[in-house]
Parts: C-alpha cells; structure tokens; sequence
C-alpha cells in the first residue's frame, strides 16, 4: 500500500510540472539580485542578461534621458540595457515603462509590472513599435497598469 501511495504522489507531482509551466524568466542571476533586494522601491539595469554585468542603474524615480549627464543612468548607459528588474512598492505608479526614444514623448514602451519582478532577457521583447527591446532603452518612468495599452506588457 505504501509504494502505490508514494506512486501516486510521484505520479501527481509529475503530472503537476506538466500542468503548469517554467517561468520564462528564472535566471540564477536574476533571482540572486531580487533576493538580496526584494521590494526596495528601485528599478534597475544591467548591460548583461540574467542581472548580470555592469548594473547600469538604480532608481527610485523616473529618468527621461539615459544618455545625458543628469539622473541615475548617465552617458553611456543609454541603449545597453539587456535585463531589468522591477523591485518597486506595489500600489499606485508601480510599473515600470521603459521607452525606446528619451523624455517618454515617443509612444513605442514596454511595461514591467511588479508581479513580473524583473526580465532577464530583454531580446525576447519588443516595444509597442515591434522594436526588439534589447540594447535600446532610452528612458524610464513610473506608470500605473492602466496607462499600459494591452500588449505592452514584458516578461
């Protein structure tokens, strides 16, 4: 009776991996850095995939223009981003929009909820303009869900 009962546990559980699939973003980088910071009211981003390289990054606020001298991502930073995180509060303006032009004027963006955490692969996303997003992000700003269009959320 024992070896059925675990049979069919094993056999449950196999069939429970089969049900629901793998998170698209399970990077071991990645979840390193979003256990070392959980929810701290920050984004970030790093110039390599998985969380990984040089951390471009980290804001609590918005950044019109990644490339200029001024804000959180300065110069160089502009159009390198290849994974970000989302490590915001939840509540209010708790998404991350990140646009493909600078001073969020242009309406090509993609969204990272605060669900989602982070993307540890930007070249798997595009922005509402079919743009891949990776290696071209040129600005970022706070938003709620609802200024997203359908669509424009990455993962």
């Amino acid at each position: 009776m024992r070896k059925l009962t675990v049979s069919v546990a094993t056999l449950g559980l196999a069939a429970l991996g089969i049900a629901i699939p793998a998170t698209a973003h399970a990077g071991p980088g990645c979840n390193a850095n979003w256990n070392s910071h959980g929810r701290d009211g920050n984004v970030r981003a790093w110039d390599g995939t998985d969380c990984g390289g040089e951390l471009l990054g980290v804001t609590a606020g918005s950044d019109p223009e990644w490339g200029d001298a001024f804000g959180p991502f300065q110069g160089n930073d502009v159009n390198r981003a290849s994974s970000v995180m989302n490590s915001g509060f939840v509540g209010g303006k708790d998404v991350v929009a990140f646009y493909w032009l600078a001073d969020y004027t242009d309406t090509s963006y993609g969204c990272l909820l605060p669900g989602e955490k982070y993307v540890d692969d930007l070249s798997r996303n595009h922005y509402t303009n079919n743009v891949n997003m990776n290696n071209s992000i040129e600005s970022h700003t706070w938003v709620t869900s609802s200024a997203c269009a359908p669509g424009s959320f990455i993962s």
